[in-house]
């Protein structure tokens, strides 16, 4: 064999080589991608995802989308959910150990850039979307034997709201309760905040705050609203056999409204130079201050 045919061979090799790694390097690249650990480009570029192209589709009234494993999970097990359309990949039905042949509901298989197109390329929405109908509407009323309830005047951001869900539930809260306005409604956003916690503890959205907290206090709840500069630690400002949290906005903090119709206003301790905490956190302190007092009553 000539040097020149054994170049030729080589490259030819090498190329062969090269397309293989290549394919495997793809492959790889997609189930991460479907596995929400790296971002999917859009379909127009390839290279990097481009979010401020994303158009948000125009949706019904009772129309929600929800994605994420842990969150359409939840919502599958959820007797209360009214189920449209699942949209998955072969990957996502896997890990959800759903068959194609008996799915809950209509089911389509899709690529994760055809879920991008619907709830936007910067979700982390691991190959499933499910599409729903929000869940039925919560009364106070219901609450009458809930010894703990959580209310929250105008806190804005879904993210905050879906964290807040979380620890509602870790510490056995019976209800969130919040504004019509200025409140994030159901959606997919909130819902993948939540991380399941929506589909196990009721979302009650209210017209009037104050209207609502005098109704808690008809039902027997002593509310305590928590202010960074409340006259009085919590911990020494519980009362009663049944308690209503109220935290405020996340820049304003509770409006002066909510400040006249609370029971008592409180603050957390915090001995250190930080003095305030962001609404999340402080509601799982509070929560669990809450938790302390009730078992000791």
């Amino acid at each position: 064999m000539s040097k020149d045919e054994k170049n030729k061979n080589d490259k030819a090799g090498g190329s062969d080589r090269d397309k293989h790694y290549a394919t495997l390097r793809r492959a790889h690249r997609d189930q991460k991608r479907e596995r929400g650990e790296i971002p999917t480009p859009s379909p127009k570029d390839r290279r990097k995802t481009r979010a401020e192209d994303w158009k948000a589709p125009q949706l019904a009234p009772e129309q929600v989308f929800l994605y994420g494993l842990h969150t359409v999970r939840a919502a599958l097990d959820n007797k209360q959910r009214q189920l449209i359309r699942l949209s998955a990949t072969l990957n996502a039905l896997q890990r959800l150990e759903i068959g194609e042949a008996n799915p809950p509901c209509p089911l389509e298989i899709v690529a994760p850039h055809d879920i991008e197109k619907i709830v936007g390329p910067e979700a982390i929405h691991q190959g499933v979307m499910l599409e729903t109908r929000p869940l039925p509407v919560r009364r106070l009323e219901a609450l009458k034997d809930s010894p703990l309830v959580l209310v929250l005047d105008q806190v804005t951001d879904p993210h905050n709201v879906g964290a807040i869900m979380r620890s509602a539930v870790a510490f056995g809260a019976g209800a969130v309760i919040t504004t019509q306005r200025h409140s994030p409604t159901e959606s997919g956003v909130l819902a993948k905040s939540a991380s399941g916690a929506l589909e196990l503890i009721p979302y009650i959205q209210i017209t009037n705050l104050a209207d609502a907290l005098a109704e808690l206090h008809k039902l027997g709840f002593f509310s305590i609203g928590l202010d960074s500069e409340g006259p009085a630690e919590l911990e020494k400002s519980f009362s009663g056999g049944k308690i209503a949290l109220v935290m405020g906005n996340e820049g304003k903090g509770l409006r002066q409204k909510t400040r006249e119709t609370v029971s008592a206003l409180a603050r957390l301790d915090m001995p250190g130079a930080i003095k305030s905490l962001n609404v999340s956190n402080a509601a799982a302190i509070a929560l669990y201050a809450s938790r302390q007092f009730l078992a000791r009553a």
